[in-house]
């Protein structure tokens, strides 16, 4: 199963809506079988892996990091699949959440004789798959938000310029956030200001869908292609989620990220600090609009990771839920 949830790994960012699933047939020969879901429309896991494994699946150990399919989407149901492959047990990390499934395939399989061992490392795999269980039960994306600033908590100076807070090193790690995220949002504001691209050019990796909340500037924009949404945003992460979107990545501004903040809309928090200083007031806050009245009132998340990129840091944060 370790082998599996590495093999996932591999694979985040290229499968949405489809989970990043890895599995692994310990074959009839003594040899292991690797397979990680494939783009949406091609494979899942469990078939590249008895595909690899072909005669070696009969009376085998199937794994895989999530509980198999048993329905018809773009691709035929797993569940058939390893019923018909001579696969003799089933072991699998967490139960999926999927109305169409959730215990479905569990039942399928045991029905055709096979033994079938859940929760093997389902703690691994409930952090790894954290997202995608999140927008199948609650129909959001995972919302991750993240914010380059400097020590005195600047993210722009007065004149409205961002580039750069941070340094190359630290650059070239968000791209690898936006390889792993399916889609990014920004608001119009940091378009015009800015007129990034929001790709993953500093990385290998797909690029993520560009998403403009408001209207987006014209078409010399290099943002462009990307889809424009307005309203309430409770409104706008269920109609993303519906369209398939599973980790959303939150690039600001100021306005934007108070927004999805002050609606407890973000599941994850990851702040780049520069070891720099704008000095005053004047500059642009992480978050643009009234604060907390007094110390009581103030927010308070868990700070999951603290490491260095090049000369910043990067702080990874959750909020306490609850709380």
């Amino acid at each position: 199963m370790q082998r599996a949830v590495a093999t996932a790994d591999g694979v985040r960012g290229t499968t949405a809506p489809n989970p990043w699933v890895g599995a692994a047939v310990l074959g009839n020969d003594g040899n292991v079988y690797d397979g990680a879901t494939q783009a949406p429309g091609s494979a899942h896991a469990e078939r590249v892996a008895l595909e690899a494994a072909g005669p070696s699946a009969q009376g085998a150990t199937l794994y895989s990091t999530l509980e198999p399919c048993c329905h018809y989407g773009r691709t035929p149901p797993c569940t058939d699949l390893i019923i018909n492959s001579g696969i003799r047990r089933v072991v699998y990390g967490v139960r999926d959440p999927d109305p169409n499934v959730s215990g479905r395939g569990l039942e399928m399989l045991s029905d055709a004789g096979i033994e079938v061992v859940e929760g093997v490392c389902s703690e691994e795999v409930k952090i790894q798959l954290e997202p995608y269980l999140h927008q199948r039960v609650t129909g959001k994306p995972w919302v991750v938000l993240k914010m380059a600033m400097t020590i005195d908590g600047r993210t722009a100076a007065a004149d409205g310029s961002s580039q750069w807070i941070t340094s190359q090193e630290a650059r070239v790690d968000v791209h690898g956030l936006r390889a792993r995220c399916d889609a990014v949002l920004v608001g119009a504001g940091t378009i015009r200001a800015d007129n990034p691209s929001l790709t993953t050019r500093l990385v290998s990796g797909s690029d993520p869908q560009r998403i403009v909340l408001g209207e987006a500037p014209s078409a010399e924009s290099l943002v462009h292609p990307c889809w424009e949404v307005s309203g309430d945003l409770e409104n706008i992460l269920r109609d993303l989620g519906g369209r398939g979107v599973v980790d959303l990545l939150v690039e600001g501004g100021p306005r934007v990220a108070a927004a999805f903040h002050e609606n407890g809309l973000v599941d994850e928090y990851i702040f780049y600090l520069a070891p720099a200083l704008m000095g005053g007031d004047d500059g642009a806050p992480v978050f643009q609009g009234l604060g907390s009245a007094t110390m009581a009132d103030i927010w308070r998340g868990r700070i999951q990771n603290l490491r260095q990129v090049g000369p910043d840091l990067r702080i990874d944060m959750r909020p306490q839920r609850g709380v």
